[in-house]
Order: structure tokens, then sequence, then C-alpha cells
């Protein structure tokens, strides 16, 4: 991997992660101190510019990715990380809760050999700590391209928080990070 992709020349590095649905961990991030922007999107699979249609129906072979811009002064790509895991079940293959299929995988796309080096470190701690019952299935791969979703996915649950799959899914997640790291809410959202 090429270290230089890891910082742009604001100083912001990003981070993708997929953990089921774009729009639970969408909704997350944007609430985070020094995250400066969040793209739901899709990443890992064959074919160029997928739609949502063959993302869902497992086509295209791509994950919901939710793409992150963050200021590492800010929010470390480790917390980053302990948040990733603590508002997904990464010991699913193919699926959270009710969403199944490859696009809801559990999966961190490095940018750089940093980033690699911290995910498998992250996922070792957690192995090690014995959290889970089941072994973390959590792929780590390099960061393939990245489709940004079709428009109407960007900002879900901002726009629609009280339909109903926002209301019974996202909500709920939001709501775990919120109690459990308090201190990472922007204060715009405090």
């Amino acid at each position: 991997m090429n270290e230089s992709v890891e910082k742009n020349p604001s100083g912001l590095e990003r981070a993708t992660l997929g953990g089921g649905c774009f729009w639970c961990l969408e909704a997350v991030y944007q609430q985070i101190q020094g995250v400066k922007s969040v793209v739901s999107g899709y990443a890992g699979g064959a074919r160029p510019n997928p739609s949502y249609e063959a993302v869902c129906t497992g086509v295209s072979g791509h994950a919901e990715i939710v793409d992150i811009l963050f200021d590492p002064q800010a929010i470390s790509f480790r917390d980053l990380l302990e948040i990733f895991f603590v508002i997904h079940d990464p010991t699913t293959l193919n699926y959270q809760g009710n969403d199944h299929g490859t696009q809801y995988r559990s999966v961190i796309f490095t940018h750089s050999t940093s980033q690699n080096t911290i995910a498998h470190e992250v996922v070792k701690e957690l192995e090690d700590s014995k959290i889970y019952s089941n072994p973390v299935v959590t792929q780590i791969d390099a960061a393939p391209v990245i489709y940004p979703a079709e428009d109407y996915h960007q900002n879900y649950f901002q726009q629609h928080p009280n339909q109903g799959y926002c209301m019974a899914v996202v909500a709920p997640k939001l709501a775990k990070f919120r109690a459990k790291f308090k201190s990472l809410i922007a204060p715009q959202y405090s």
C-alpha cells in the first residue's frame, strides 16, 4: 500500500467501513467530532459503477460502505474502529440483523499500511478479549475503487428519521453509540 494515500494535502485521512446497511453507519459517523464528511457508497465488487439494485441482489459483489473523511488530530483511526465494532456485529458473515447478503458483510477497507496494521491489531485484541462468543469475521482489505451511492441514500437518517427502518434499526444503533462514546460526539450533536 502507498502510505501517501493516507493523508491528503489538508491533513485529513480516509476510513472506509462496511458493517451492514450504510444508513446505520452514516448516521453514527456523521455525529463524531473530527469527522468532516461521510459518504454512503459501494466498494469491493467486480462491476464498475454499480447501482443500488445490482448491489442489493449481490450481482455486483460490492459491500455497502461509508467513506469517511476525518481529522486525525481530532479522532484516530483506532477510535473510528472501536466505534465500528460496537455498532455492528462483526461475527455474522454477510448479515446484520434482518439484512442478509454479501453487501452487508463486515469489512474494513484500508488506505495505508498503518491503517492495515491498526485494523489487524484491533481485530486481534477483540479476539483475545473474548468479547464475542463467536469469531470476528470482519474482512480487512486494501481500499478498492469506491463508488458513491445514489443521492437519495446520502444523509438518509437525517432526512427520514421517522421512516420505519430508521426508527427500528438506525435509531437504536445511534443511541448505542451516543451512550458509549459521549466524549466523541461533535458539539453540534451534544
